[in-house]
């Protein structure tokens, strides 16, 4: 049996937030008016933070269709350094002025004079899009940028996504307040970065927390380790992979996407399910690095 979890609130920065939030990225496949009910519903729901990008095509634009003007208790977070491409449909932007570009383009969709935090998605390693030539930019220059849309108040906090510890460790003195790794029950391959967020007082905000956008990354509710022990729990595979995460650190946020209002509400039920320790004991023993497997071509 699951029992209300006893932490179903962490910090994001300087504000708390709900545990499980929301990823915008699926909503630029859904139809408008469905992905409109689905924001509304979820800020219905108490969720309070809500993840996208200017590159996760309509998104944006369905957020501030759907929930402009913003609550004061909303935590707009985006992600800049790729950009969408007419033929290749994303490439990388790691420039310190694309990163300032990519930034006053989230803040005229969204309409909005500030966003809470601004995630820089580096492309040192795969998977996804990796940076060459000239688009090779050293950490520091732009940490220098986003720093500056900071004391602008342009931007609140500053995270980092597809790190190394290393990395995170050169940016801390920026301030950085989450970090977005891929990182579920299956590929643990940065387990190293969440104990130093962990340690540092950092958000650790895993994306494909079911691991399944990948096409050759390990589906979580397809394990049948993860489909057994749901059962005997009496709640959905998804939760279960969801809930393992939140028990396993109390540093993680978790902000699981969907177009579908059943599914919102399970997954914004999370925050407040505990696994037992059977399940807990037999999840932990799940762990496979496989990262370098995985396909690089997916828009994260």
């Amino acid at each position: 049996m699951t029992k209300p979890h006893a932490y179903a609130y962490g910090k994001l920065g300087d504000r708390h937030v709900l545990r499980v939030g929301f990823g915008a990225m699926q909503l630029e496949h859904a139809d408008p008016a469905d992905a409109v009910k689905v924001l509304h519903r979820a800020v219905e729901l108490g969720v309070d933070h809500i993840d996208t990008a200017q590159f996760y095509g309509t998104a944006n634009d369905l957020i501030r269709t759907a929930l402009h003007p913003y609550a004061d208790s909303l935590r707009i977070v985006t992600k800049v350094g790729a950009v969408t491409h007419p033929t290749e449909r994303l490439v990388t932007a790691q420039k310190p002025a694309q990163l300032r570009a990519s930034v006053e383009a989230n803040l005229r969709t969204l309409d909005t004079e500030h966003l809470a935090v601004v995630n820089l998605r580096r492309a040192d390693l795969p998977p996804g899009i990796i940076a060459t030539g000239d688009q090779v930019v050293d950490l520091d220059s732009q940490l220098a940028e986003l720093i500056a849309l900071r004391d602008e108040g342009k931007i609140g906090g500053i995270g980092l996504s597809h790190v190394s510890r290393t990395q995170l460790r050169q940016a801390l003195p920026a301030g950085i307040v989450c970090v977005q790794n891929m990182y579920n029950v299956l590929t643990r391959g940065h387990e190293d970065v969440l104990a130093e967020c962990a340690e540092r007082g950092v958000a650790w905000v895993p994306y494909f927390p079911l691991g399944s956008a990948f096409d050759r990354l390990p589906s979580v509710t397809d394990h049948p380790v993860v489909i057994a022990h749901a059962a005997r729990l009496g709640i959905s595979p998804a939760q279960a992979g969801l809930a393992w995460l939140l028990g396993h650190s109390p540093a993680t946020l978790l902000i699981p996407g969907t177009r579908n209002l059943a599914h919102l509400a399970d997954n914004v039920a999370v925050a407040r399910i505990e696994l037992d320790q059977e399940a807990t004991t037999a999840f932990d023993a799940l762990a496979q690095d496989t990262l370098a497997g995985a396909d690089a071509n997916r828009p994260r």
